[in-house]
Order: C-alpha cells, then structure tokens, then sequence
C-alpha cells in the first residue's frame, strides 16, 4: 500500500482507542479536516494492523500559556511558550480486524492512493459509483450496491433552499450512474422521473452548460466522467391555460416537450378523485370517507361521450372539471339523490364541507383535468420516451401539483408492480419531500411515498427525495434511505435527533457550508464524506442553452427583461 509523508506522532497526554485517537503535528506538517490518515501497530502474534482514520477537529494553542492575556507576551518574545498543533481523528477501519489502539509516538502518515481507498472502503466497492471530489482533489464514491436495492437503496438530501443545491447534487448523482458503467448492459433501460416545481432550470438537461471551463472539465475527468450533458431526455408540461389545443405551458423550450393532462374518463375509471384531496387535512377531516364513496360511484355511472374524454352521468354530459363538480354538488345537495351517491346517511354538513372542498379545486385543476380537447390524444406522463423524464409542475398551484405527484407516483408505481422485476431501475427524484410526505396526518401521497420508501427497493423504484427539514417528513422515508446527505442547514435544523449520523463538529461546519459541498453518509463508512461535486456540464437556466436553443424559439429574445438568477457554483 502506498503511504503518504509523515505528518506527526500518536499523542500520549490523550487517550487513544481503537475508534479514535489524537495526532500531534510535526513543525511545518499541517492537518485540515476530512484529511484520511493512518498508522500502524505490530500486534504479536497477527502482524501489521493498520489503523485509517478521518480527521475531525483540529485544533492550536501555546503550551505555557497560563493566562489568556500571555498571549501578547509570547508574541512578543518576552514569555517562551510553543505553538502546537493537534488533530482528531475518527477511525474507519482497521484491518485486519484486531481492535487494538494505536501506541503513543506511533508515527502518522497522511494516506497514499492505496491506504486513501482501504480507509474508505473503496478497494471493496465492486460497484463504485463517483459522487464528487474530496479536499484533498482525489474522487469519492458512493457503493452503488446501497443505490440499486442490493444491500440498500434511497437518497436523502436535507438543506436550506437555494444554498444547499439539493437538486444541482441530484441530477449529477443520476449522471454519474448512467455513465460511470456502474449499470452496465442495464444503461440504456434504467430511467429516471424527475419532478420539476421551481421554474424551467431541468429543462435543458440535455443541452452544453455554455459556462463549462477547463477547470470543470478537468474535474470530470478526474471522476472518470464525460464532460456533456444528458443524453435523452423528455420534458411533460401542463396545458396552457385557455389555450383550445393543450399546448405545453414552456416558455424557453420547443423540443422534446409534450403536454400533460387527465381526461373525465380516467378521472372516473381510476378513480383519482382521492387525489383531488390529497392533503393530510383532507385525511383528518369527517369527508375522507365520502370521498371514496363517490370515486366508486363514478366509476360505475360514468360513460364516454365522443373522442374527447367527456363523459355522461346519469344522463348529463361533463365536458369540464367544473361541469363535473357542478353536477357533484347538484346531486349531493338534492335529499332525493344524495343517499345514492353516498350510500349512507350522511350529516349535511360533511357533505357541505366535501363540496367546499371539491369546488376550490376547480380552478387549480381545470387545466389538467379535461374532456373538451378536440381529440383524445396521447396525454399521459410515461417514462418509456427517454432515459430522463421531467415533470414541469412550476406552472401549476400547490392544490394542482400534488394531485400531478400522487397521480404519476401511483401509475409509475403500479407499473413496476405489474413488471415483475426490478430491472430496469426507475429514479425518482422529489423535491420539497416534506410538503408530500408530512411527518404528521396521513394523505394518498404519503401512502405511495411510504410505499416506495419500504417496497420499492424490491421493484427496483428507488427514490432521490430532497427536503429543506428531514425533521417534518415522515420518519420511516427518511430511516429507510441507506444514503444521507446534508447541504448548508439551518442551525436550529442541524440541531434535531434527525441528523444524529453528523457528528457534532460536522454538524458545526453544515450550518457554514459553502453552496456545492455536502456531507453524504453511507452504511460502509462510518463518518460522512465532505463532498465537493463539479460544475454542471448540461443546462441550468436557460440562458447557459443560449447556443442549443433556436433563435426562433423565443420571439421576446433580444429585448430587455429581468437577469437569470446565477446558480451558487
């Protein structure tokens, strides 16, 4: 194994264990945190044990110093005194496994290329995926086998919106599995579904990052990764509103992007409207078991009416969500008509506080809810066009992008289910996980998410969710995720039992975090890597695809108009 220089000794006036221990600096040598180190003991009877570790405080100070004022007097020569220098470091690993500390004066080495890997577990990775560069500019990786199901699967991503680059972190998790080799024949057939809610930044995966310099490139080469953006992907977008022919809501892009909506008669036959209350309120409120009585009632009354997804009720045509609501609310507040759909005695008021609700999802969902479009068209979110699915949901109200998650989750869901096998892998990426998937009330999103957190390992739906505060989404999505990672948080955040995997110093230097550095923690090693990842190589506002979007494709392009925000990189 290669070994770096020297860079002190084993301290003696602290106590050294076989899981940690203290390193006194040589004059001249410097240690900064996430530095890999080792030392070896000769154990009688087993040979050399080496003993790897992390650096995880470092700290100076004048020994002699007795007063804090002496300080002045040792600067100016007039009191002697030494500058001394100590780190702390976490062991990783031991090997072979004799548990023994390290002795006092043991010399400590920064590690080399071979002892770097055997400290962090790399050298028994088979499957290697590279998720970012260490401070000291050499890869880290993250085992692909707690990704894909085999020993694990599920991402957690925690940090303050806008700082943390939860989403920038994301997407180049995905690019380094399609195209580390990790996948292997699977490549072409693995997909990824990535839900977009803040403004058209995916929207250009699949175009050069103009802003890309030598530098970056440099970076992903180190990585062993190609320096270009996706390959295939495929943007769904909700309906312009108002508009008679469903064109995709996209402003900056033309190509590769295909509207998306639900017709009366899937509304009906699927029975979706529980996901009209897809709330956790919804869940709590007296109403939730009406819901389901009228979802049944549709799907058995509902007929097609021509082409369009129209359907008629009880001899009256719905060609709007609307129309449907209307006709709800006439039947239910009829006394002749409303045990019929209810199937029970119900109290007036639960069915006022069900139609209160149902209206105020008019507005919200009337764009993609429809049976007035002149032709029943290929309308529905599917992942078979391209390696990479997005999902635009920025255009929609809150109300309108849950009913879009749930929905989408389900049908990708139940489709794996019917497959049979987990490959090939399907990622899901989610953002503002604790708005789907609240710790507290229960909704028919959370039941899918929960669904996917504990089932989905074995049907190959592996789930990349991103939250500003992993201590308000459910617990059991964020237990069941085999890799954790954290951004810039919040200090009260950071103080939360959710992230007890950060040890204390660490948690210190997340609340400073400079935007493109993370902490990911993985069930091999046992402290967290402090992970810097590279500057996108595709797309991450439209301005960076000027020299891959068609100069026809903005009519407005030229005129004055408010700057893109620049990502933190």
């Amino acid at each position: 194994m290669a070994t770096g220089e020297a860079v002190g000794r084993v301290l003696g006036t602290q106590a050294a264990s076989p899981l940690s221990f203290w390193v006194g600096l040589e004059p001249g040598k410097v240690l900064q945190l996430d530095d890999v180190v080792v030392t070896r003991r000769d154990v009688p009877g087993h040979g050399p044990v080496l003993v790897a570790g992390v650096v995880t405080t470092v700290e100076a100070r004048h020994e002699g110093a007795a007063y804090d004022s002496d300080v002045f007097l040792i600067a100016e020569g007039a009191l002697p005194a030494a500058v001394v220098e100590v780190a702390e470091v976490r062991v990783t690993r031991v090997e072979p496994e004799v548990f023994v500390p390290p002795l006092p004066g043991a010399k400590v080495f920064l590690a080399g290329a071979g002892d770097r890997d055997q400290a962090l577990y790399f050298d028994v990775m088979d499957r290697r995926v590279p998720m970012g560069m260490g401070r000291d500019g050499l890869p880290l990786y993250v085992n692909f086998d707690f990704l894909d199901g085999t020993r694990g699967a599920h991402v957690s991503i925690s940090g303050v919106s806008g700082v943390a680059t939860k989403t920038s972190f994301a997407t180049f998790l995905l690019y380094s599995i399609f195209n580390s080799g990790v996948l292997d024949a699977e490549s072409a057939n693995t997909k990824a579904l990535i839900f977009s809610v803040k403004g058209e930044d995916l929207l250009f995966l699949d175009h050069d990052n103009v802003r890309l310099d030598d530098g970056a490139r440099a970076a992903y080469a180190r990585l062993g990764l190609p320096a270009q953006p996706f390959g295939s992907v495929h943007v769904f977008a909700p309906p312009r509103p108002g508009d008679p022919n469903g064109v995709p809501h996209v402003s900056a892009r033309t190509q590769g992007v295909s509207s998306f909506y639900w017709t009366l008669v899937e509304l009906c036959e699927e029975e979706l409207l529980r996901f009209v209350f897809a709330d956790a309120d919804d869940e709590r409120a007296g109403y939730s078991l009406l819901v389901g009585q009228v979802a049944a009632r549709l799907k058995s009354w509902a007929e097609p009416v021509g082409d369009g997804g129209a359907v008629m009720i009880r001899g009256t045509a719905c060609r709007t969500f609307g129309d449907l609501v209307e006709l709800l609310s006439d039947e239910l507040q009829d006394e002749a008509t409303r045990i019929e759909w209810t199937g029970a005695q119900t109290p007036l008021g639960t069915v006022n506080a069900f139609l209160r609700r149902l209206r105020s999802a008019v507005k919200p969902l009337s764009p993609i809810v429809r049976g007035d479009l002149p032709f029943f068209r290929a309308h529905s979110v599917r992942t078979s066009d391209a390696q990479v699915t997005i999902v635009d949901l920025h255009n929609l109200p809150e109300r309108a992008q849950r009913f879009v998650v749930g929905v989408v989750l389900r049908g990708e869901f139940h489709r794996k289910e019917t497959s049979g096998t987990a490959k090939p892998l399907l990622f899901v990426v989610l953002d503002e996980l604790n708005k789907y998937a609240p710790r507290e009330g229960d909704s028919p999103i959370k039941e899918i998410l929960l669904d996917v957190a504990e089932r989905g390992r074995s049907l190959g739906v592996i789930l990349i969710g991103a939250q500003q505060t992993a201590s308000e989404v459910e617990r059991r999505i964020v237990s069941n995720s085999a890799v954790r990672v954290a951004g810039r948080l919040d200090p009260a955040e950071a103080a939360r039992s959710e992230y007890g995997w950060l040890p204390p110093a660490v948690r210190e230097r997340a609340t400073i975090a400079k935007p493109g550095t993370m902490f990911v923690a993985q069930p091999e090693i046992p402290v967290p890597l402090a992970v810097a990842f590279p500057f996108p190589a595709w797309a991450t506002r439209p301005a960076e695809a000027a020299s891959r979007v068609s100069p026809s494709a903005d009519p407005f392009q030229g005129l004055p108009g408010v700057e893109d925000d620049i990502p933190p990189f």
